[in-house]
């Protein structure tokens, strides 16, 4: 099967590339591209940015590759307090608050949650506001979901949805990655290591603290995919 997977950051892949065959970048005019052999799958990877605007042209770039499933993957923040670092969130639909996009069902070789997961557009900074958003119904919470979804329905082609988790429903953020974010889907960097200089002793321990768990997490997607029946 011919399965396209958007993340927003190559980090997000490392997991998958480390376990799969790798055929190299493909120039498909987005900001991060390869063909890979996925367990009994020909994949094709793409990360192009933050929020669903960036996932939605993703989708488009690839109409070459006539995908026979789209996935949008990467990490995701939990809602749900039972939801532990680097455990991975089936998705039963995705919704952006004014729509729920049905999600087709996928079978992972290990235990994995499922639940509706939020999809909006920014980076949820407080518990208070993962509070507010579980009363949603959601398990967890990301931001390019929606704008995949939205493309895999306009094209007939059946979408999936699995996150990996890298931070908790009860933690707020202390670094403001909200104003790093730039109208190019892209954080920062330079705006974050100023910002977390401003409270070192709490903001950068939580920087290294969060790239710590993304490789824990992209290596739970990787194990994922390798592995999952779709």
């Amino acid at each position: 099967m011919r399965i396209l997977l958007v993340a927003a950051d190559p980090l997000e892949f490392s997991g998958m590339v480390s376990l799969a065959s790798d055929h190299g970048p493909v120039p498909l005019g987005v900001d991060w591209g390869r063909c890979a052999r996925l367990g009994d799958h020909d994949a094709l990877l793409i990360a192009n940015g933050v929020g669903a605007r960036r996932a939605s042209a993703a989708v488009t770039a690839s109409a070459e590759f006539a995908p026979e499933a789209i996935v949008s993957t990467g990490f995701c923040g939990a809602l749900d307090e039972s939801l532990d670092i680097a455990d991975l969130v089936v998705a039963t639909s995705v919704d952006d608050g004014r729509c729920r996009y049905s999600v087709t069902p996928a079978a992972g070789p290990f235990e994995t949650f499922s639940g509706t997961i939020r999809s909006i557009d920014r980076v949820v900074q407080t518990a208070e506001e993962k509070l507010w958003l579980r009363k949603s119904g959601a398990c967890a919470v990301e931001m390019e979901a929606a704008g995949v979804a939205a493309r895999a329905l306009e094209l007939g082609v059946p979408f999936y949805c699995i996150r990996s988790v890298t931070d908790l429903a009860e933690e707020s953020l202390a670094n403001d990655f909200n104003r790093a974010l730039r109208p190019d889907g892209h954080f920062d960097t330079i705006s974050i290591l100023l910002g977390a200089l401003r409270d070192p002793a709490v903001r950068l321990p939580e920087l290294l603290r969060l790239r710590r768990r993304s490789i824990q997490a992209a290596r739970a997607l990787g194990e994922f995919f390798a592995n999952c029946r779709l």
